[in-house]
């Protein structure tokens, strides 16, 4: 597969059509001549435009997702596809209907296995929702039940897939998306030998559909941590490591976090290979690794649909070594941050420099800011980042001793508060063998809330195990942050004494 630079998940617009034939035929290629005519396709965009969908891959469509809205009283128990879009003119479309109907769903061949099928059902729901729409309808294909179909019934086929005895690549999807099957269909789309012409008619209940219906592009107002306390252990290669790494992130995914958090450093078990040299050569050589990890994790952000902030590894730049992160994002985007503040123990050993950029990342979730270990003891940098609009600190660290952990922790629960942000933290823990300075790991994974009714009475969202390799799923809900700025017991970036005092880059 060609490398990723940027997934884009948006609405269709009639300038696509080209490149939306061009996978429609690809993706259909066993159905002769399978694909929208362009009038058509600007029939459904002068109709129902927010309901269609692509999945748009370095400025190429590779998948599409298209819709109509119907009332749930006008869709029959047997109906054709002919009938349920108006022989193809769309003519069902009841903009006043509760139901949104799935009318096509395809992803190009080249770009299968990257979840971005999960993507466009996903968006569906989102709509769904926030349309305020009782459910999601759809008849499927099963494509693969002509294997099968001089011995086994359409109802024993949908079963066996069900129980995973059998696999079909469209069913078997839409039941891991929590569609559940109303009603086998005969005859349902004329030329579709491979399903023998039988379809599956499957829904999705919108369980929030007395809720109040907002935007469809609006950011999430609960934002969902995933934390990983990272056990150091000897690792035989890269390969390894990437294989534990996708173990948590696939862990953490199958929870629906919206970011995944690695702790600083949490590569120096690849140093091994290097303590014949002194330290200072030895994380120098492990810098080699950096670059290739940023490319592996971006992998894992698009595949698992996550943002993935990678703590930190060291980065040569112009003869300098730098502490440095990636934000790696699921639209296939990603950006560098750096520790700002070297610790006395980082310039003694490994001769470490300080990056000189403090910034607040844009997210499909708000602004973050990004604190390594020992940034996060200067008030100064997490309040710059309040400054730009941050709403989530994260702090990748690796601490040896209980008190050095105290710093950290303590230091995240000030900027919890005096920044009125959540704070997530996240160390290594165990021992490290034959990794000179690196011996041993303290850390409890955390996530910290300012201190006011809303939140927590000890400002502690949720904490990890001391010392024990594990996950944290937290959930960070920013509305209430937006209630505490207006009208919290104390506002602390409203009350600040700017006639008396800043805070400001100097360059």
């Amino acid at each position: 597969m060609e490398v990723i630079n940027k997934i884009e998940l948006r609405n269709l617009h009639i300038e696509d059509y080209l490149e939306l034939k061009k996978s429609m035929i690809e993706a259909y290629s066993e159905l002769d001549e399978m694909y929208w005519e362009e009038h058509q396709i600007q029939r459904l965009l002068s109709i129902f435009p927010e309901g269609q969908l692509v999945v748009v891959v370095d400025g190429k469509v590779v998948g599409s997702a298209l819709s109509l809205m119907l009332d749930e009283r006008d869709i029959g128990e047997h109906h054709t596809y002919e009938e349920i879009t108006g022989n193809d003119t769309f003519s069902t479309h009841n903009p006043a209907g509760n139901v949104l109907y799935g009318i096509d769903v395809f992803i190009h061949p080249n770009y299968r296995g990257l979840r971005l099928g999960r993507r466009l059902y996903d968006k569906r729901k989102e709509f769904c929702e926030q349309k305020n729409l009782k459910s999601i309808m759809f008849a499927g294909r099963i494509p693969h039940y002509s294997k099968y179909a001089s011995e086994i019934t359409p109802k024993q086929y949908i079963e066996k897939v069900r129980m995973k005895e059998l696999f079909d690549p469209v069913l078997a999807f839409q039941l891991s998306n929590d569609f559940h099957v109303e009603k086998i269909m005969k005859n349902y789309l004329e030329g579709d030998t491979s399903s023998q012409e039988y379809a599956v008619l499957m829904e999705w209940n919108n369980i929030y559909y007395e809720a109040s219906p907002k935007f469809i592009n609006s950011k999430k107002s609960v934002v969902r941590l995933g934390l990983i306390q990272w056990q150091m252990r000897p690792l035989a290669d890269l390969d390894a490591l990437f294989e534990q790494a996708e173990f948590f992130i696939d862990a953490v995914s199958g929870y629906e976090s919206d970011f995944a958090l690695f702790p600083e450093l949490f590569t120096a078990p690849l140093m091994a290979d290097y303590n014949h040299l002194n330290e200072a050569d030895a994380i120098r050589e492990l810098s080699k690794y950096t670059d290739p990890i940023r490319q592996k994790f971006q992998e894992f952000a698009i595949s698992y649909n996550i943002n993935i902030i990678t703590g930190s590894m060291p980065w040569l730049e112009d003869g300098k070594l730098l502490n440095v992160g990636f934000l790696c994002k699921r639209d296939g985007t990603s950006e560098m941050y750096t520790k700002i503040h070297i610790t006395p123990n980082e310039i003694a050993h490994w001769g470490m420099t300080g990056g000189d950029h403090i910034r607040a990342f844009d997210t499909d979730c708000g602004k973050i800011g990004i604190a390594i270990c020992y940034d996060v003891e200067f008030p100064e940098h997490s309040r710059i980042l309040a400054e730009q609009g941050m709403q989530l600190l994260f702090v990748p660290f690796l601490t040896d001793t209980q008190n050095g952990y105290t710093r950290v922790r303590r230091c995240a629960q000030a900027r919890a508060i005096e920044n009125e942000c959540y704070v997530a933290i996240a160390g290594c823990v165990g021992n490290l063998p034959r990794v000179n300075n690196m011996d041993i790991q303290y850390a409890q994974a955390a996530v910290f809330t300012p201190s006011d009714f809303a939140f927590p009475n000890n400002g502690i969202k949720a904490e990890a195990t001391p010392n024990t390799e594990m996950t944290l799923i937290v959930d960070a809900d920013l509305d209430l942050l937006k209630e505490l700025h207006e009208h919290g017991s104390v506002r602390t970036l409203k009350d600040r004494r700017k006639d008396l005092y800043q805070i400001k880059l100097v360059n």
